[in-house]
């Protein structure tokens, strides 16, 4: 009989920490680790508004796999048909090919995609933010539009062009809207045609503040740091309805631009809605050992697991990175105890605070809950994100010391097209059969 495979579907936060965990508990001949993943790499997303902001090559958000888990084969492809009863899993890889990968233990850590709300337009003219290539994207086409900005010379044209509406208040969206604003004003160096008053960021969102899932305290000093740099707030407000020109909202404002970014929020990974198991707000039920109670060989973590908060009323655990990367640990360490390894945990985390980048020397952050901003904010938001990052820290620490002692490249490359980014490009729904 040859060695148990334990299969990992996706190698995000949660699925990366679990193979890392498997390879650190279980001995070579213990089992075969297999990973399901569409890249080579694990994206640390919370850098993501930096790369869109041109402080941070691309390639820093990206940890390479192979390195890191030099025991796990990986299959760089797409997860299209689970069959929880015969234990196999259909993947599409990089050249369309289809292979069949059977399991003795499943790791369903697929994550999350951009939750899309149903208002006209928003699917073919709004741009996504939730990889390298859209943040990439972003970056050039925000140069693009400060660049045909200049040049326009009917003045509705150029108005357009120098206005961005990002749709989302949260976390993604606020450090989004400070990073590239930062960029578009080292845009306008040595520019003659075009000043800091004619760029116009917006932010909308249908919270009464910014960062509405933090303390007051915190998303006040983020509200009034936006807006002293001009940022302009749209709160207790929706989109309506959005076109190639302009964006209308929900209290009758009409915003001509040629950039609107998506950032409202996450729902689980489509694969799960087709999974013969129960769900609880689109996301696998588990138990507190992030096992599956009809399927005691499948477990789920991430973003695509509602982990009962034991210190929440056993409310689904929020999905953050945080929550993510522990309980891809618990599912590494339960895994091997299914297999003989180790004892079963289970899963008790409370949140350790958060913080938000708002590019230059601010930012804001709660750790251990206690509020802080500016200067020392900042210090507490770059050393969690070099302890939070399995790899590149020292190239992301070089990265911010240039970004801090030289001016900020401005430069488009184009490397990214258009096509894909846009949310009316999400990939299809994947499907799972019965079991």
């Amino acid at each position: 009989m040859g060695k148990p495979r334990v299969l990992v579907v996706g190698t995000g936060f949660a699925g990366y920490h679990c193979l890392r965990t498997l390879e650190r508990v279980l001995p070579p001949d213990a089992a075969e680790l297999v990973a399901v993943n569409p890249t080579d790499y694990m994206l640390y997303v919370p850098l993501l508004p930096e790369v869109a902001g041109g402080s941070l090559d691309p390639r820093r958000v990206a940890v390479p796999l192979r390195p890191k888990l030099p025991r796990t084969r990986l299959v760089q492809g797409n997860a299209t048909t689970i069959d929880l009863g015969a234990r196999t899993c259909a993947v599409v890889d990089v050249e369309g090919r289809e292979q069949v990968l059977e399991w003795d233990r499943l790791v369903l850590t697929a994550g999350s995609v951009t939750r899309l709300l149903s208002i006209p337009g928003v699917a073919e003219h709004a741009f996504g933010f939730k990889s390298v290539a859209e943040a990439v994207f972003l970056r050039d086409h925000v140069l693009r539009q400060v660049e045909l900005a200049e040049q326009a010379d009917d003045p509705a044209e150029r108005a357009a062009r120098a206005t961005f509406v990002v749709v989302g208040a949260g976390y993604t969206g606020t450090e989004l809207v400070a990073q590239v604003q930062q960029l578009t004003r080292s845009a306008l160096r040595g520019r003659t045609g075009l000043t800091e008053a004619d760029l116009r960021w917006v932010l909308v969102d249908t919270a009464p503040r910014v960062l509405p899932g933090l303390d007051e305290r915190l998303s006040g000093p983020a509200a009034r740091v936006l807006r002293a740099r001009g940022v302009d707030l749209r709160l207790k407000t929706s989109v309506e309805s959005v076109t190639a020109t302009c964006a209308r909202l929900t209290d009758g404002t009409e915003i001509p631009t040629r950039t609107l970014v998506w950032c409202v929020g996450v729902r689980p990974d489509p694969l799960v809605e087709s999974v013969a198991v129960k769900t609880e707000e689109g996301r696998v039920v588990v138990d507190p050992t992030l096992a599956v109670p009809t399927h005691p060989h499948v477990f789920a973590a991430g973003d695509v697991a509602a982990v009962p908060d034991v210190f929440n009323d056993n409310r689904p655990t929020p999905m953050t990175a945080q929550h993510a990367q522990r309980q891809g640990k618990l599912a590494g360490r339960n895994v091997a105890a299914s297999l003989g390894r180790g004892a079963v945990g289970t899963y008790r985390h409370r949140d350790l605070g958060f913080v938000v980048d708002l590019a230059g020397a601010q930012a804001v952050a709660n750790p251990l809950h206690v509020p802080l901003t500016g200067l020392p904010a900042k210090a507490v938001a770059r050393g969690y994100h070099l302890l939070a990052m399995p790899g590149n820290r020292l190239r992301v620490a070089v990265d911010w010391l240039t970004d801090l002692l030289a001016r900020r490249q401005v430069v488009q490359f184009g490397l990214v097209p258009e096509a894909g980014v846009r949310l009316s490009d999400a990939e299809q729904v994947p499907t799972i059969k019965r079991s």
